[in-house]
Formats: C-alpha cells, structure tokens, sequence
C-alpha cells in the first residue's frame, strides 16, 4: 500500500490541521480528507472489532464519557487512533485511485505514514500542549461545547471539569508532542503572529508544491 497523491497532515490539538487541509485541497483542486472523515463507516463497525469507535456510537449515557479516569481516557484515545487508521487506510485506497491530490488531517501513526507515503508527503503541526488543554472548550465547537454543558450538569461541575482536563492534559502531554516534533518529518510549530495565508504557504513548502 502506497499513496504517493496523499499529503497527510498529523499532530496536536489546535495546530491548524484541519484548516490546512480545506485550504490546500481548494487551493490544488484536490480531495478534502478532513477530521474525523473516517465517521462515515462508523454505523456499519462491528462492536467487537472496533471498541473504541463504537463506544461513542452505542453511548446510552454521555455522561459515562466525562466521568472516566485520566487512565481509562488515554486507553480509549489510544485505541480509538489504532482503529481510525484501519478505516483511514481502507478508505485511501479509493479515494487515492481518483488521480486527485488527496489531503488528509490524519490518524496515521508515525510508523505507518513513513510506510506508505513519501517522506515529504507528510507534516506535523504542532500546539503546546498546554494550549490544546487551556482551550479546549474556547471554540464554538457543537461536539465540545456539548460536552461541556455535560460537566456543568454534574452534582460537582468544578471536580468534573478538573477531571475532564487531567484527561486531556494525558493525551497532550509533552510525551507526545515531543515524539512529533523528533519523528523526523517537517514541522510547522503553531504561531499567533503568523496569518493562515503564510501558515499556508510553509505547508506548500513542506510538501514541495509552491513550485507547481
């Protein structure tokens, strides 16, 4: 398997991931692979082959979601991105047939993107990690802004809330971050001073197309 018209986009929280992918895909006429694009299988997954992403499908009770441990939220995380990029992989390979730059903000572990696309077709783009804690709940987000009116309803919202964010920090942790930031792929580090447009144009660098 081998997708030399993917660009795939992966990283943290709050980096521009999603925004890069739209932008480019406008840009070069080509096909939008944007968050979570991988949803689109999801009423079809077997529960016992995809735990992680049919635990929020099957979900009777959203506030089961916030209530879990940092430990049982990082474990569900974890294994929720390994069955992403089964489902990731599986659509590519049609959708990359259509002889269409295809952008893809991605669940791709490091390992698997360095086996199936060419180096300089992958990016990391990187938040600090306390950014994509702090800010969170900052975007007019449905799905996160649901999530908090959940908190909020709890007997304790403060002790909920303080547990949902021990949560996030688990799965922003400098741990990770730095394991982008040394994988050894180029790397777009976030910057409040840079506009979208020259955020733009450091991914076109990246991925050698301004000179197309």
């Amino acid at each position: 398997m081998w997708f030399d018209n993917a660009y795939f986009i992966n990283g943290t929280a709050y980096a521009g991931k999603s925004t890069m992918v739209e932008l480019l895909a406008e840009k070069y006429d080509g096909i939008a692979c944007g968050e979570n694009y991988h949803n689109r299988l999801l009423p079809q997954l077997d529960k016992e082959q995809f735990p992680g992403l049919t635990y929020t499908r099957d979900l009777e009770d959203w506030h089961d979601f916030i209530r879990r441990t940092p430990d049982e939220y990082e474990a569900w995380v974890d294994r929720t991105s390994r069955e992403c990029e089964t489902l990731e992989l599986r659509i590519l390979e049609q959708v990359c047939g259509q002889e269409k730059p295809v952008f893809v903000d991605t669940n791709i572990c490091l390992e698997t993107l360095r086996r199936v696309a060419p180096h300089d077709h992958v990016l990391i783009m990187l938040a600090d990690p306390e950014v994509s804690v702090r800010r969170f709940f900052d975007r007019p987000d449905r799905d996160k802004q649901f999530l908090y009116r959940l908190i909020m309803e709890e007997p304790d919202p403060a002790c909920a809330l303080e547990n949902f964010r021990q949560c996030l920090t688990r799965i922003n942790s400098r741990e990770r971050y730095d394991r982008f930031l040394h994988a050894g792929f180029h790397v777009l580090l976030r910057d409040e001073s840079r506009t979208v447009e020259q955020t733009l144009a450091l991914a076109e660098k990246a991925f050698g197309l301004e000179a197309e």
